[in-house]
This record gives C-alpha cells, structure tokens and sequence, in this order.
C-alpha cells in the first residue's frame, strides 16, 4: 500500500523520474545509506519497478522484477572496486518521451530510461559520471608508475654488493620502507569517496 502511495506522490511510471532531496525519505534505497559511515545520496532515478541511488561511494540499485511485485534485488556497486565506463547520454527525439543515460560499472552495463523532463539534471549527472571515469583511469595511471618506481629501485639495491649481515638488515629496512610507500601511495590514488565530484557537478 505504501508503495502504491509513494510511487502516486512522486508521479512515477515505468520511465525513470529524478527524486529531489526532499523526497529520499519516501524511497526504499535510503534505507540501505550507510549513514553511519558519512555516506550520502547525490542522485536517485526511480521507477515504479526500480531505484538507482549515486551516492558519494557507490550505486546502489534495487531491482524490481516488475511494478506489481513486491519483490527487490539489492545490487551495490562500490565505485574504488568497480571502475565506471563507456558513459553515455542519449537525448530524446521529436516524439520520444525518454532520455537514456548508459554506462558500466564494473562488468554491469546500465541503460537508464528517464523522462525527457529531466534532461538538465541528467546532464550533471552525465558529467559526474564521466569525471570519475577520467579520475579513476589517471590514479590507475599513476599507481601503474608508482609500481615500476619501486621494482627499478628493488632492483638496483640488489646489485650492491654488501656482507651477510648487512643484506639481512637492508632487506628488513626496504621491505619496511617499500610496505610504507606502497600504502601511502594506494590511499593517495585509490579514491573511495567521490563526494566532491558530485558536490561540483549536481545542482540540487
């Protein structure tokens, strides 16, 4: 019944509306935020059968079979394990009532129906999307680098000649200097929260 009341409230059909922020409390997908770890929702797209929640961490998308079942797969997708591509906006024609943002995340590939009365804010969306494609392929880039940085100096050291002793100690040191490197450079490149993306490219 709720359902039923919502989705008349919010005006929805089985093309995608764009939910304000006043409005989060009347979907399914706030209950799964993980408020407590500061997560937040940027943009949802609902349906009458589905959600698709971007939130600064993940898209999270409940799955509905269809309209009339109650039924829900929850599906997260974390975007620092499940690297956004191919993203596409498809703008409606003459007569089409619908706009299509596409992309894939991870090995899913999403097609989005939205109302064409959305278009200007699907447009930020678009472009968020986009910017955390072209971050996460520059830190990947980067990390690539950071790697062959640490093998060509490993094995330069290796070539010192040094006692026995001395080769345990400078195993033990490198070993501790290279784990330090290495996790300070994967915090540096390896970005689990987009919030500033979407602060820069979503006007809500």
């Amino acid at each position: 019944m709720f359902g039923k009341v919502a989705a008349d409230v919010l005006g929805l059909s089985d093309v995608g509306s764009v939910i304000t922020p006043d409005n989060y409390d009347k979907v399914d997908s706030d209950d799964y935020i993980l408020h407590e770890d500061n997560e937040k929702i940027f943009f949802l797209i609902k349906s009458k059968s589905d959600e698709y929640c971007f939130t600064n961490k993940a898209l999270i998308h409940l799955d509905g079979t269809s309209a009339t079942s109650k039924k829900r797969m929850l599906r997260r997708y974390n975007y620092h394990t499940n690297k956004i591509s191919h993203v596409l906006l498809e703008t409606a024609g003459t007569i089409d009532l619908d706009v299509e943002i596409k992309f894939i995340i991870g090995s899913e590939k999403f097609s989005i129906d939205v109302h064409k009365k959305h278009l200007e804010e699907l447009k930020d969306l678009y472009k968020a999307l986009i910017k955390i494609e072209e971050l996460t392929h520059e830190n990947e880039i980067a990390l690539g680098h950071a790697q062959q940085s640490l093998e060509l100096a490993s094995t330069t050291l290796s070539r010192v000649q040094s006692t026995e002793t001395e080769l345990v100690e400078q195993f033990k040191s490198i070993n501790r200097e290279a784990f330090n490197w290495l996790t300070q450079t994967k915090a540096k490149y390896s970005v689990k929260d987009f919030g500033f993306v979407f602060e820069r490219y979503i006007n809500n």
